[in-house]
């Protein structure tokens, strides 16, 4: 367990289910207490949940989970962490069993005191959490290392960018994010990855613009500096980065995304 960087109020609990996708693991967050918000509980593991639900005794108990989308590295201990609290602590209101809320909100939402921000793009329900002190809780939109997984869905990679922007209109001080560690310099991040993904886009389009028509060139050139085990989520990036030229209408013929 680890305590945010100039914010006592939240700590973060990393489940054990390392990478290359999620890197050390899930970020789970406490946030508040009295009792406290538990941002993405993380996979179903019964050790993680274990002492998710111990640090959330230390902060006057678990009020609320809180989900910034619904992919099971994130999501999937939501339901064993409730029903886990309610056995734990035997809680009884209006003659029934009390038992927290999982909420995954939509945009604009304010639950435990804070907003959501709807940030589609790694998934079509994806959202940030924002505090009014400039936290913000950034699940897999951006990453304390790498980058972001987009999929292929028809959209998705311009909604990414657009969601990117978004959030470089908001005054964050710290992002805690799904994966990796804290993110001290948010503006540096974000324009990081925007830079990054417009960096993919403008290798795609100088090959495209040579001629190159083969999927397997294209990937090689775009993606030339990512590792072996992660080139088959490389591949379904490209497509992504693919749709999304097809849709603004750059595509060029002879490819198909």
């Amino acid at each position: 367990m680890t305590s945010a960087p100039g914010h006592a109020e939240i700590t973060r609990v990393v489940a054990p289910n390392p990478g290359p996708m999620t890197l050390a693991g899930t970020n789970t967050y406490l946030y508040g207490s009295d009792p406290c918000v538990v941002i993405d509980p993380g996979p179903d593991d019964a050790g993680h949940l274990r002492a998710v639900l111990e640090a959330a005794d230390g902060r006057g108990g678990l009020g609320l989970v809180l989900l910034t989308h619904s992919h099971g590295d994130h999501a999937d201990g939501a339901e064993e962490l409730v029903a886990a609290t309610v056995e734990r602590r035997g809680l009884r209101a209006g003659g029934g069993t009390w038992k927290p809320q999982v909420v995954l909100p939509g945009d604009g939402e304010e639950h435990g005191g804070l907003r959501a921000l709807a940030t589609p793009g790694h998934a079509a329900d994806h959202v940030c959490f924002l505090s009014d002190d400039g936290v913000c809780f950034s699940g897999d939109l951006v990453l304390g290392e790498g980058s972001t997984f987009v999929p292929p869905d028809g959209g998705s990679l311009a909604a990414y960018m657009d969601s990117l922007r978004l959030l470089q209109g908001e005054e964050i001080e710290l992002i805690c994010p799904g994966h990796g560690p804290w993110i001290a310099d948010p503006a540096a991040k974000l324009a990081e990855y925007v830079e990054h993904r417009e960096m993919r886009e403008r290798r795609l389009l100088a090959a495209l613009e040579r001629g190159e028509r083969s999927k397997r060139a294209l990937l090689a050139e775009a993606w030339s500096d990512v590792p072996r085990r992660l080139r088959p989520a490389a591949a379904m990036v490209l497509d992504a980065h693919l749709q999304k030229l097809e849709a603004e209408g750059r595509l060029p013929a002879g490819v198909s995304p």
